[in-house]
């Protein structure tokens, strides 16, 4: 059975063709990965069946009466509620069920005989509705899937205006879950989320007996919970079965077949010609010179395949600084409260460490108060001799109106256009990408022009805050050869251990912090 049916659908945006012509089907059950480089227009895709955004041309038909829940990566949350607040917002319907029975109960009281009887039955169906949802224990189902998401550790009472980027991501995922819709919708579910939530949300998905639509660039997660692909490639939409690695297998052979395909048609094309030229002027030939020369008129010609820029990411090495280039003592993170023991650190020059610890215990914050961009609670930071930092920081601004160009020049107003323009290229960034404003760039894009602005100056000390956070497949095995290939020394924040364990020196779990040195 067909739960969404999109036909025809076309779509661009300032000029440039987003899709062309594109056909989708959602089958009842199916588990379906939506890949693509970044830039490539998944989120878009999502806006157009969410109905957020309408498509230029096409139709987009859902199944009547099919509940869809959505995950997007840019929705907010009301200032001014707790945690527990907007969980409980998922219930809304249940809880005006609850308010319309009570009415009802109340109405009795001075009703004639027949009323009692329909208010009776009412009252009944939504007892029943209400039971059927499990609504009596509702608070205990919050508990379970908050704490499930890690958001029990941060705790239920808590503002969310206070919250970080990926607090307010794992809310909302958590409120989307207990809502329980027929259909999900998720755009890149995993970025903030810690390795133990990732686990906790592939056990869920995979025993989710409805469909789901699922971004997300993280191999391993894909595999594990989904069973269809369709891949978004030069505007086009095309389907797979199977895992991931079936699909890069079945893709290659598609590649190979349409250069073969392309190269056959070039080689067709060449021989006609060269018939055409040498017969045209020819009286005894001259018809077979026009009749082929109609046929390859009328020949439908193959274009040759794209391939999108790759991006080439360079760290540049600044001068050998002293042996440590970070030491903490008796360190204390936190804000208004601690969030860790006291603690003592140090980083030798040249060393790897990758943070691991569930969100909300300080990894953020550590990486900040190292670079002392926020105050520790107590202790001491000490950065060595030499020591020059680059940082790439989680989230982006929002709303941040500049040009990747633009975003560029701000921090180094030196360079000439030839050279922000040839850097930002290197990043695997499109003439279109680096004349945009940040705020339309995808989140892909947006971390490639946040790369690039760390690469154009020698550091020898690399601070990343997830980088590969919204990082297709080939940008994130790039990223990660370079950090490799880098000397100096490097602290990072990542929720892929994948991308990080078989390069790092060692693993700092911020979870054991106790007073013990690190």
């Amino acid at each position: 059975m067909s739960i969404l049916n999109v036909e025809g659908m076309s779509h661009g945006f300032g000029g440039r063709t987003i899709f062309e012509d594109v056909t989708f089907r959602l089958l009842k059950g199916e588990h379906v990965a939506l890949i693509g480089a970044n830039g490539e227009g998944k989120s878009t895709f999502l806006s157009i069946i969410t109905n957020k955004m309408t498509p230029d041309q096409g139709k987009v038909e859902w199944a009547k009466r099919v509940n869809v829940g959505y995950l997007d990566q840019h929705a907010v949350l009301k200032a001014g509620m707790s945690i527990r607040d907007v969980l409980k917002t998922a219930f809304d319907e249940m809880y005006k069920l609850e308010q319309e029975m009570q009415e009802a109960y109340d109405k009795m009281a001075e009703a004639d005989p027949d009323e009692i009887d329909r208010l009776m039955k009412d009252a009944g169906e939504i007892q029943e509705i209400l039971d059927a949802h499990s609504f009596y224990t509702l608070d205990a189902k919050i508990e379970e899937v908050a704490g499930g998401l890690g958001l029990r550790d941060i705790g239920l009472d808590k503002l969310v205006d206070e919250l970080s980027g990926g607090q307010r991501t794992k809310v909302l995922l958590t409120k989307l879950l207990l809502q329980n819709p027929d259909i999900l919708i998720l755009d890149e579910p995993t970025n903030y989320l810690d390795v133990e939530h990732i686990e906790w949300l592939k056990t869920y998905l995979q025993g989710y007996e409805n469909a789901f639509i699922l971004v997300s660039h993280d191999v391993p997660f894909l595999n594990a919970v989904t069973n269809v692909i369709y891949h978004v490639e030069n505007a086009s939409l095309t389907r797979y079965t199977g895992s991931y690695e079936k699909f890069q297998e079945m893709y290659a052979i598609k590649r190979r077949q349409e250069d073969a395909a392309y190269e056959r048609q070039q080689a067709e094309i060449a021989r006609e010609k060269d018939f055409i030229q040498r017969n045209k002027a020819r009286v005894a030939t001259r018809g077979m010179a026009n009749s082929r020369q109609k046929k390859l008129d009328k020949m439908e010609v193959l274009e040759k395949r794209t391939e999108k820029p790759k991006p080439h990411f360079n760290f540049k090495m600044d001068r050998t600084p002293s042996r440590f280039v970070i030491e903490a003592k008796r360190l204390i993170l936190g804000y208004d409260t601690p969030l860790t023991n006291p603690v003592d650190i140090q980083l030798e020059r040249g060393r790897k460490v990758a943070l691991r610890g569930v969100n909300g215990l300080g990894k953020t914050t550590l990486l900040k108060t190292l670079l002392g961009i926020i105050k520790p609670i107590s202790g001491s930071i000490e950065l060595g001799e030499f020591v020059s930092p680059g940082y790439f920081e989680q989230e982006s601004a929002q709303g941040n109106s500049r040009t990747a160009i633009e975003e560029i020049w701000e921090q180094y107003p030196g360079m000439t256009e030839f050279e922000v323009r040839a850097a930002l290229a290197a990043c695997g960034l499109t003439n279109e990408h680096i004349t945009s404003q940040m705020m339309v760039l995808s989140g892909g894009e947006a971390a490639k022009v946040r790369l690039c602005k760390v690469m154009q100056q020698p550091v020898n000390l690399l601070v990343l805050d997830e980088p590969t956070n919204h990082l297709d497949v080939d940008a994130k095995a790039e990223l990660k050869r370079a950090l490799k290939e880098y000397k100096g020394a490097v602290l990072l924040v990542s929720h892929e251990p994948e991308f990080y364990e078989d390069w790092v020196d060692s693993i700092w779990n911020i979870e054991g912090w106790t007073t013990k040195i690190i």
